[in-house]
């Protein structure tokens, strides 16, 4: 698999992963995933999507 698609599929997950639990925070629905693993996921998926997206403008640069 060609290195920038592959950013770009973690990019994707990661955002994800961060819309999903910040609508968990935000709406206090999805009672399935506790609040605190929701602020987990949220804070992991945002730092995912900076770094993914710096890697693929870094690559794409390239």
């Amino acid at each position: 698999m060609d290195n920038k698609v592959r950013l770009f599929l973690v990019l994707l997950s990661s955002l994800l992963i961060f819309a999903l639990d910040t609508y968990r925070i935000l709406t206090k629905d999805l009672s399935a995933i506790p609040l605190f693993v929701a602020y987990i996921f949220s804070i992991t998926g945002l730092i995912g999507i900076v770094a993914n997206a710096v890697k693929l403008i870094r690559n794409v640069s390239n």
